[in-house]
């Protein structure tokens, strides 16, 4: 099974959330669908559900490779670099 290899080098406590929502959908005037914090800087972004893909859109930018759902009642990491839930 494969591992991510990522998770070990994040930040400890997880950085705070920079937003409530994706403030690209924001500014797009879009409804993000399900928000996703990034575990390295704290950026929210919608899922790849919504029509921006920002959680994707930021990964891609900037090379942070786990981030987690933010939503209420749900507990899961997703490792962008290898492709694993963490």
């Amino acid at each position: 099974m494969k591992q991510c290899t990522h998770a070990d080098a994040l930040p400890h406590p997880e950085p705070e959330p920079q937003n409530k929502t994706c403030p690209e959908c924001l500014a797009q005037g879009t409804h993000p669908v399900q928000l996703r914090l990034c575990l390295t800087c704290g950026h929210v972004g919608c899922c790849d559900s919504s029509p921006g893909r920002h959680a994707t859109g930021h990964h891609e930018l900037s090379g942070h490779p786990v981030m987690r759902t933010f939503e209420p009642g749900e507990d899961w990491r997703w490792c962008f670099v290898d492709h694993v839930l963490v």
